[in-house]
């Protein structure tokens, strides 16, 4: 179902590959959890998560790849950042649409494009595409003075 990465917390990145099994979106959920505890990261866990589940659940069900290929997952840390991506072997782009009030679905990259600072698709070495996010730890401004 999915491949373990080698544990590394020095390391400013993790690549895994998992197949179209919706199963896979909570184990890659897991390993960008622990990533991002790795990397004192966790303040951007629950954005972070969201936007992986998003962006893998669409890579599951509208990639429409081969039992062969899998679909591959990347987290990137750089200072104060993160970049998530998620490859694929399809070359059909994802687009944000406007759902009907009554769907359940639909609304995955309107969740992606609220909660990103930025996010994108892009061409890969070979066939397919990769639909990347980033997001920025937010900035604690430090308080100062005496407010009474």
């Amino acid at each position: 179902m999915y491949g373990k990465p080698t544990p590394n917390p020095t390391s400013n990145r993790v690549v895994l590959r998992w197949s179209t099994d919706p199963r896979c979106v909570a184990y890659a959920r897991m390993e960008l959890r622990k990533a991002l505890a790795d990397w004192g990261l966790s303040v951007l866990e629950d954005s972070a998560v969201l936007i992986l589940s998003e962006l893998l659940t669409n890579a599951g069900r509208h990639a429409r790849v081969t039992p062969e290929q899998t679909i591959e997952t990347r987290y990137f840390r750089s200072s104060g950042a993160l970049r998530i991506e998620v490859h694929d072997a399809s070359p059909e782009r994802p687009q944000p649409r406007t759902p009907d009030a009554e769907a359940s679905d639909g609304r995955g990259l309107l969740l992606v494009e609220a909660l990103a600072d930025e996010w994108g698709v892009a061409e890969r070495c070979g066939q397919g595409k990769v639909v990347w996010a980033s997001l920025s730890v937010p900035l604690v401004r430090p308080v100062t003075g005496d407010c009474s």
